[in-house]
């Protein structure tokens, strides 16, 4: 069953204002990309120069890589349960392609399928994207390198794992997005924690599995395991179950 998120609550609850307010900043981003991508556009179309006209695709190709990946993490317009994989794999593609490709940084992501609220996924899906995030930023300094994401099972719990092999030292509490992360998984009910090394960075969520939600089978999976192989491509994101058996 789907449920409008916030949209027919019109007691005008803290809640429900928060919603409307992420979805009206989310329909703003979305226009602003389309002008600025239009404006680029525009420009393309008057110039004569060959040059220019390169340059000016290239930046509008990012612009909506950017816009592409920003539309995934899009708050859900409905509350209902979802598959959790396919919703990490269709972000991780979206954040790939705007983000690491072009730094040749590969993003592999172990996952077993498992069903969650679609508002709850959300929540880890920007967790997922802002570890991501601090990893290509800080870790690699200029080369390439690989981040990794594994989801699973822990008992009543469900652990998400992202670590890369770069040599950020960046301590646990510096910088806003960190802060967000946390907030964010304590909204979860969950807790986080990170280590930072030479050797690469760990950061660990745990969070409770809800009586809703179920582990997917393979037989009832609403995104059965070899369509979630053909949406991803296979040079920089994977799926790879025994892996998780052998850590």
């Amino acid at each position: 069953m789907k449920e409008d998120i916030g949209g027919n609550d019109r007691s005008g609850s803290p809640r429900s204002n928060e919603y409307l307010l992420v979805r009206e900043i989310t329909h703003r981003i979305n226009n602003e990309f389309a002008s600025v991508i239009g404006f680029v556009s525009v420009l393309n179309a008057g110039s004569s120069s060959a040059e220019v006209k390169a340059v000016l695709a290239q930046v509008a190709g990012l612009l909506h890589k950017y816009s592409g990946a920003h539309r995934a993490l899009e708050m859900p317009t409905y509350s209902t349960v979802v598959d959790a994989s396919c919703y990490l794999r269709a972000l991780c593609q979206s954040i790939r392609i705007a983000k690491l490709d072009y730094r040749d940084i590969e993003l592999v992501l172990v996952e077993y399928p498992l069903r969650m609220h679609s508002e709850r996924c959300w929540k880890l899906g920007m967790i997922v994207s802002e570890l991501i995030t601090n990893s290509a930023r800080h870790a690699f300094h200029d080369r390439g390198g690989i981040i990794r994401i594994t989801l699973s099972e822990s008992g009543s719990f469900a652990r998400c794992c992202v670590t890369d092999n770069g040599s950020s030292r960046l301590p646990p509490t510096s910088g806003d997005g960190l802060k967000i992360v946390e907030a964010l998984a304590k909204e979860l009910g969950g807790t986080i924690v990170h280590r930072f090394g030479a050797e690469g960075a760990v950061s660990v969520l745990l969070f409770p599995i809800e009586f809703e939600t179920l582990k997917v089978d393979s037989g009832i999976s609403e995104c059965d395991q070899d369509r979630c192989e053909t949406a991803i491509s296979p040079r920089s994101i994977y799926n790879d179950r025994d892996a998780v058996n052998e850590n």
